[in-house]
């Protein structure tokens, strides 16, 4: 380098490199003497001494001597490179520390003389931001270790989606709970673990956070488990956020079966004791009751009285059940509320009252064993794919009055050990509403087996069916003047007879019990026609009470060479309805007369009414028509559109349908008595 401080051989000059954006600086000689330093340099570093070795020179800033890397470049002549290195404290005071990336190479002065070049560049915005990075990614990756520490103890299940909501990377706690792998698993294959019934929930409400991006998502849903069971699980998931925007979802599934059933049998239990708080009504009770188990808890609900434990009504039939309420979920086929049956002793419903424990059997869809229901139940266990039922005593101040049918059909499992408890539950803690209504259904039963007593089973006639049927009003504990009779007459023609004695109590009740005595005495001693019965009837009744009222219909079912016809007269009563095989009705309202009870010297009016093959006659009390303000007319097209529905059905299930599809006020006593013609002859 020449004394106008220019480098030998390079042609610059050391102002040139002053305007330069790094700091720069020359040491020459063995020694390491400053001969130049630039504006940045300087900046950097203050003023420096030149003439100086560097160490002296600098030796107010430099932390970390660093002749060795002068004396390797001078003596090789190969360029060294500091990156953030060494640290420097600026200013003699300050503690601030700064980082620097400096290079060091040999410069040419003249024949063996060299030096070394310098060139420094200022790092510590770049080294501070770095380390802040480091720093926030260290806290993140602390964070989702104990995150992924927490889940391991609070959830069964972790997994991570993409920002649209698809399952993006295995889990092994998934396929460990569930036991599908992570081919079946991942986009969004998991939902068909999920329970059927809760799949179309989960979907829109899993679409609904993924849409709206919320800080935090939960469900409740039936997953089902590697065992083969179902159980529910929460789920939970928060959005995972970069600049603003969701990048993927993490989530959690904690299993809380036992949870999830404890809160629902005390919300159940609360259902029954709430649901029978206010009511007084057995059947409404038990009605409510149902509704609380359907379809909470199963798919079919009937609650069956028993209304005779001796057999005495039917020839030593150990019991007789009436299906009082029903219960169904929607989407099946309505089962009938009332039913009145015979159980034979092997029937399921018979061990369970004997043995008062309750009976739960299992079964292929729409295969019910024949001895598990009664004969009306069973067809509807077989059409609704029935696959269990759980048959439970109701036990009520030491007696079983009753019993409920609980069904699950379809894929539904059946009832569990747990549910059966919680049935016993709600009932026992409704025993004492139920206690004060079987009481009243007590008394009611009492009247009610006086009254079967003076009503005689139809009798059984080839090529014909008659069915009768009598339900007593719920809100009376008292028997009614509602009757039925049929038998056959000498001259081997079948008679049908409804009729009803005014008033609702005893003495009621002892009249409809004469009335019919007299009435079939009368029938019997001659076979006339039944006008002329019903005239010699009203003549007989003047000696009972002069007031006396009651409405009669008296028929004979004949047949002849052209098929069966009806000879009939009414007194007062509701038309007899016909309804023929295609379903048609039509009330046969000729040959009325007035009430019995009244003076009438003129022979009542008798009328004959072919008889189509296959088709029905009702005969009813005005109980199943009648309505309170309302016009009788409305009543009697109700059961006309009721009846021709119901034209197919077997005639118990006629009757049956007849008097639980029709709105009742249960204040009076239904009698009903059907004759069912044989079909056509094919020929």
């Amino acid at each position: 380098m020449g004394a106008d401080g220019e480098p030998a051989g390079s042609g610059l000059a050391f102002e040139v490199l002053e305007p330069a954006p790094v700091g720069v600086a020359v040491a020459r000689g063995p020694d390491h003497r400053l001969v130049y330093t630039n504006a940045a340099y300087r900046s950097l570093f203050a003023d420096t001494r030149t003439g100086l070795p560097v160490e002296e020179a600098f030796a107010e800033f430099v932390e970390v001597h660093f002749r060795e890397q002068f004396d390797r470049v001078y003596a090789t002549g190969e360029p060294f490179v500091t990156t953030a290195e060494p640290e420097y404290v600026v200013g003699p005071q300050c503690e601030e520390r700064r980082f620097f990336t400096s290079s060091l190479s040999r410069v040419v002065f003249g024949p063996g003389d060299y030096g070394v070049l310098e060139v420094v560049m200022d790092v510590t915005d770049q080294v501070t931001a770095a380390r802040r990075i480091e720093a926030l990614a260290e806290e993140r990756r602390r964070i989702l270790r104990r995150y992924e520490s927490l889940m391991k103890v609070s959830a069964q299940i972790v997994w991570v989606t993409t920002r649209d909501g698809y399952v993006k990377e295995p889990s092994p706690s998934w396929e460990r709970v569930t036991g599908q792998p992570w081919e079946r698993h991942r986009g969004q294959g998991w939902l068909k673990m999920v329970h059927p019934d809760d799949r179309q929930d989960t979907i829109r409400s899993w679409a609904g956070a993924v849409s709206r991006a919320t800080e935090t998502w939960e469900h409740v849903y039936r997953l089902h488990t590697a065992d083969g069971s179902y159980r529910h699980f929460q789920m939970r998931a928060v959005p995972i956020c970069e600049s603003g925007q969701v990048v993927e979802w993490v989530g959690s599934c904690t299993d809380i079966e036992e949870h999830w059933q404890e809160q629902r049998r005390q919300r159940l239990l609360d259902s029954a004791a709430a649901a029978t708080a206010q009511l007084t009504s057995l059947e409404e009770m038990l009605g409510a009751l149902s509704d609380v188990i359907v379809p909470e808890l199963a798919d079919g609900c009937g609650v069956y009285l028993i209304t005779d434990l001796t057999g005495e009504r039917h020839g030593g039939t150990p019991f007789v059940v009436e299906r009082l309420v029903t219960a169904v979920r929607r989407g099946l086929v309505p089962l009938s509320p009332y039913s009145e049956e015979q159980l034979d002793d092997g029937n399921a419903f018979v061990a369970v009252v004997r043995r008062r424990r309750p009976v739960l059997q299992t079964f292929p869809a729409g295969c019910p064993p024949p001895d598990l229901a009664p004969a009306g139940t069973r067809a509807w266990l077989a059409a609704s794919g029935a696959n269990s039922m759980l048959v439970l005593p109701v036990v009520v101040d030491g007696a079983v009055p009753a019993v409920v049918g609980v069904v699950t059909c379809g894929d539904r499992p059946a009832i569990n050990r747990a549910d059966i408890t919680l049935l016993g539950n709600m009932f026992g803690h409704a025993h004492d509403a139920l206690s004060r209504a079987i009481r009243f259904q007590r008394t009611q039963q009492v009247a009610l087996a006086l009254q079967y007593s003076l009503l005689a089973e139809p009798p059984r006639l080839p090529g014909l069916r008659i069915v009768a049927r009598y339900r007593a009003s719920p809100s009376a504990a008292e028997v009614g003047g509602d009757w039925y009779d049929s038998f056959v007459l000498p001259d081997g023609v079948p008679a049908l007879v409804i009729g009803d004695v005014a008033g609702h109590d005893l003495s009621a009740a002892v009249l409809m019990s004469q009335l019919r005595n007299m009435l079939r005495a009368l029938a019997m001693d001659r076979c006339e026609p039944p006008g002329e019965i019903l005239t010699r009837l009203n003549v007989v009744m003047e000696s009972l009470s002069s007031e006396v009222t009651a409405t009669c219909v008296f028929a004979r079912v004949e047949e002849g060479n052209g098929g069966h016809r009806l000879r009939f007269a009414v007194a007062g009563h509701p038309p007899p309805l016909l309804v023929t095989a295609q379903g048609h009705g039509r009330f046969l309202e000729e040959a009325v007369s007035p009430l019995l009870g009244f003076p009438d010297d003129g022979t009542r009016a008798s009328r004959t009414e072919p008889l189509p093959p296959g088709s029905t006659l009702l005969l009813y009390t005005d109980g199943l028509i009648e309505r309170s303000g309302e016009h009788l007319d409305l009543g009697l097209e109700r059961l006309r559109r009721v009846a021709e529905s119901l034209a197919a059905e077997p005639l118990e299930s006629f009757c049956d349908q007849v008097l639980s599809g029709l709105p009742s006020t249960g204040l009076d006593d239904i009698a009903v008595i059907a004759l069912r013609l044989p079909p056509a002859q094919e020929e």
